[in-house]
């Protein structure tokens, strides 16, 4: 009786799987799928000829290049701001016992709880009043800022995992804490930090809100805000044209992860560092 009910049990948990990865693989599917079709629409099916001809369309400077550069501007910047920060805030956290870690911490949670679009508001005209609006540098920082929060907590927990001994013993031979940090404690975290410069990227090249707001001239839109334009005033999509774009805007999310996958598997191998 007690077998069949945890076999009842697992049944419904595979059951129960199987639609959560149907979910997510149903709008993949779709995607590769119409890239491929010249007749695509919204029904997933299979192709009624191969082609190539949506990439044809859509593989120019105005459409594709030009946003994905200044997507990887914006995000590419970000992501460098955020990370040294995110490692120059942690480190004293990390270290350094104080009875104002627990409160700033607990801040900076409740920073990553703030929805963007409760803030844009103020920051349009903060952004108006110093003259950043509609400029990359001003986009670049407030994609920095509104990451922040979420890295430092992350970047914070994964040098709690960084033996503090490493450090006492470069202190000793004169190192300064900025050194130990550059040169013993980030290279022994690097998964960790992998994992903030791909959730950072990631979140940031997604992000549709932020440029559209911040920025006003065409030329500077990134591909997140780009896209909207194959959605015509009266409900006209070409359903192919967007499939393409949308398999060429995941490619560079896709090529970050797969060069930093590595590292992140390969786990922090801290244990032998600290002994004898």
């Amino acid at each position: 009786m007690l077998a069949s009910h945890r076999r009842n049990r697992k049944i419904a948990a595979n059951t129960a799987l199987l639609a959560v990865a149907a979910a997510f693989a149903l709008p993949l599917a779709w995607v590769i799928l119409s890239s491929l079709d010249p007749k695509a629409d919204l029904s997933v099916k299979a192709p009624s000829g191969l082609t190539l001809a949506n990439f044809d369309a859509v593989m120019t400077d105005e459409i594709t290049f030009t946003p994905l550069l200044n997507s990887l501007l914006l995000c590419g910047g970000g992501t460098l701001l955020t990370v040294i920060c995110a490692a120059l805030a942690a480190y004293p956290l990390s270290r350094f016992h104080s009875r104002l870690n627990r409160p700033f911490m607990l801040t900076i949670l409740f920073g990553t709880c703030l929805p963007i679009t409760a803030i844009m508001v103020p920051v349009y005209a903060l952004f108006v009043q110093i003259d950043l609006i509609d400029t990359m540098q001003g986009t670049i920082f407030f994609f920095a800022a509104s990451q922040l929060p979420f890295a430092i907590w992350l970047m914070k927990n994964f040098m709690d995992g960084v033996p503090k001994e490493l450090e006492e013993a470069a202190w000793t031979d004169g190192a300064s804490p900025f050194q130990s940090l550059i040169r013993i404690v980030l290279p022994l975290m690097g998964p960790g930090v992998a994992v903030v410069t791909v959730f950072s990227f990631v979140m940031m090249w997604g992000n549709f809100f932020v440029p559209f707001m911040l920025l006003l001239t065409p030329e500077q839109m990134p591909a997140s805000v780009s896209i909207n334009e194959f959605f015509g005033n009266r409900g006209t999509v070409v359903y192919g044209e967007l499939a393409a774009f949308s398999i060429l805007y995941s490619t560079p999310v896709i090529l970050l992860y797969v060069l930093v996958a590595r590292k992140v598997g390969g786990g922090f191998a801290l244990g032998g560092a600290v002994k004898g």
